[in-house]
């Protein structure tokens, strides 16, 4: 298995990062096997989503409702609504596994794979690619 870990700057407001271009780049060539993608982070995940005609947005929004940024969270430190950011990885998971055939990704004509971080006191994230054959 061959295994990198890249930086991402997510900022300080909820976001939907398209990692998909970086994740083309890591498996360019390798022939066919998994990509695993993996955001060691209890605050954010992964999601396999279409991005640019308003699902990142809608994804956020959905998340917004389920999971509102207020003070009904017993994990109470940082920013208002922050026991949000830990309750989201149970329902966008801080991992995908993605087939690739012949060195590209096997996703879908809209698929992208995006870093999901709704924790504004956390700018800063790291994603770990994984390659296995």
């Amino acid at each position: 298995m061959d295994s990198e870990t890249r930086s991402y700057r997510t900022g300080t407001r909820e976001t939907v990062l398209d990692l998909t271009e970086d994740c083309r780049d890591f498996v360019a060539g390798r022939g066919d096997g998994l990509l695993h993608v993996f955001v060691p982070h209890a605050t954010a995940g992964i999601a396999i989503i279409e991005t640019g005609a308003g699902s990142d947005d809608d994804l956020l929004a959905a998340l917004g409702d389920l999971l509102p940024a207020d003070d009904r969270w017993r994990h109470a430190h940082g920013s208002r609504g922050h026991g949000r950011s830990h309750v989201m990885p149970a329902l966008v998971p801080p991992y995908a596994t993605v087939p690739v055939l012949g060195g590209r990704l096997a996703l879908g004509t809209w698929q992208s794979v995006c870093l999901v971080d709704l924790n504004v006191d956390n700018a800063e994230r790291e994603v770990r690619l994984s390659f296995l054959g």
